[in-house]
């Protein structure tokens, strides 16, 4: 295996599940995530990706894409199950994002996560160049960081949590919080999408690790590390490309037609997780319908709902509730050829998907906790006329860059309603001004600024980030 200068480590490889027949790889895209996030950097700047390539068992050799090397991860089926369904997502993932659903504590999911991590740390080690940078992603490798710096003393390492963090009462829960907390302090700079999580950070790494700083520095073991907020975004110029191609173009206007050029369209693209708040936005929808302020032949709702960590069970309860829920919405309320809700379980190409962004009156993204939300960016950008209205949760990252959107608290149903109204009425001068201070926003602050930001911090010197447009 070659060596690369920047080496990004994270749970997956950016790669479809399936590779072509002739072996060839292509880029997984998905509504937001972390393989949109970093398409736009890593096509511009050689580097190498460590992860899992997506099937049980053994890894199979892959070939480059571009520039971009692979270093495919095996997982087996105990390891799937303790590691990333157990530990990372039905432990850290509830804890991270306000415990909405309650955490499970499995002590034999801790040493399989760490074995995980182990093992992650060690091809990140092995394909790191001497003083090559090391970009460690998210919560289910946050043991890596310190893993590396005690395998390869030589190379900067950096760590970007792409959720939340939570406040210290809450992360004070977690039976391993110290080795978690030291693993994530190995970095050399840690990154957030929000300046709170490093001031949550910094007082837990005094109360638990004996270090002291504030919320741009903590030192520690003779160490400095760095820590701040660097908003994660979109590549705004791809977005606003693809809304303009004539493929999207007209399905956008196929869409309208087929879901009624007289009505308004509320759209929301989640993926199927309980921090998405679905639920709470069905019930807003429904009590609209009951109380007659909003109606069926006026107004409906699409509802993209991305299957997500299936052999998960409270995913699949999740699932099965909120397709009940649709179910009884459309039942009570939708006419013969005029259903209340169109609810799609299914991934979209992004094509599809910007049309579908283009095709919404009012887009609704009201997480309960979300690190940032890359659809509401997303949403802005596909614009290019300054029309539609965002209605956008308090508690997405994106709310303090995307002010001018409508803000609301999604666990209080009635004032999403209010709000739903409110962006349903407001009129076409209003829209305007809104969503063009979004995409001015946006556009200043996309994937490259981002990546700019970042990158240049950790290495202090801006050769990473040279290749960046």
């Amino acid at each position: 295996m070659r060596q690369s200068s920047l080496v990004v480590v994270a749970n997956r490889l950016p790669l479809d599940d399936n590779a072509a027949m002739d072996g060839a790889c292509e880029w997984r895209r998905s509504p937001g995530g972390l393989s949109s996030a970093l398409h736009a950097i890593l096509e511009q700047t050689p580097a190498t990706w460590v992860g899992w390539g997506g099937s049980i068992g053994g890894a199979r050799e892959l070939p480059d894409i571009g520039s971009l090397r692979l270093r495919p991860m095996a997982l087996s089926e105990d390891e799937m199950r303790g590691y990333y369904e157990g530990f990372a997502n039905s432990t850290l993932w509830p804890l991270y994002h306000d415990a909405v659903e309650q955490p499970v504590f499995d002590r034999g999911w801790w040493e399989t996560y760490r074995t995980v991590n182990q093992r992650f740390a060690e091809a990140a080690a092995e394909v790191a160049e001497p003083g090559a940078a090391i970009w460690v992603q998210d919560y289910h490798l946050q043991l890596v960081p310190q893993l590396l710096r005690e395998l390869r003393p030589d190379v900067r390492i950096g760590f970007f949590l792409h959720v939340p963090f939570p406040p210290p009462e809450l992360f004070m829960q977690l039976p391993r919080r110290v080795e978690l907390l030291r693993g994530m302090l190995g970095a050399d700079l840690v990154g957030f999408q929000r300046p709170q999580a490093a001031h949550n950070v910094a007082q837990l790494a005094t109360k638990l690790l004996g270090g002291h700083g504030g919320d741009e520095e903590i030192m520690l073991d003779g160490r400095t590390i760095r820590t701040g907020a660097f908003p994660v975004s979109i590549d705004v110029a791809e977005m606003r490309s693809l809304s303009a191609r004539p493929y999207v173009v007209n399905q956008a206007r196929q869409l309208r037609r087929d879901l009624g050029t007289h009505k308004r369209v509320l759209l929301s693209v989640d993926r199927l997780d309980y921090t998405k708040g679905i639920e709470h936005r069905l019930t807003a929808y429904s009590e609209l319908l009951r109380d007659g302020r909003v109606k069926v032949r006026d107004v409906v709702m699409v509802q993209v709902a991305v299957p997500s960590r299936e052999r998960v069970e409270s995913y699949r309860s999740l699932r099965d509730r909120i397709e009940g829920e649709v179910g009884r919405i459309n039942g009570e309320y939708g006419r013969v050829g005029e259903p209340a809700i169109h609810y799609l379980n299914q991934p979209f190409d992004r094509a599809d998907l910007t049309a579908l962004y283009q095709t919404a009156d009012v887009m609704v993204v009201t997480p309960l906790r979300d690190g940032m939300n890359l659809v509401a960016k997303e949403f802005v950008a596909a614009r290019r006329d300054d029309t539609g209205a965002l209605v956008l949760s308090e508690f997405a990252g994106a709310a303090a860059e995307l002010e001018d959107a409508f803000l609301v608290n999604p666990h209080d149903v009635d004032g999403l309603k209010e709000t739903l109204l409110r962006a349903l009425a407001a009129d076409a001068s209003e829209l305007s001004a809104r969503m063009k201070a979004m995409r001015a926003h946006i556009t200043s602050h996309d994937i490259h600024a981002w990546a700019r930001a970042y990158l240049t911090a950790l290495d202090e010197t801006g050769r990473l980030a040279q290749h960046l447009p």
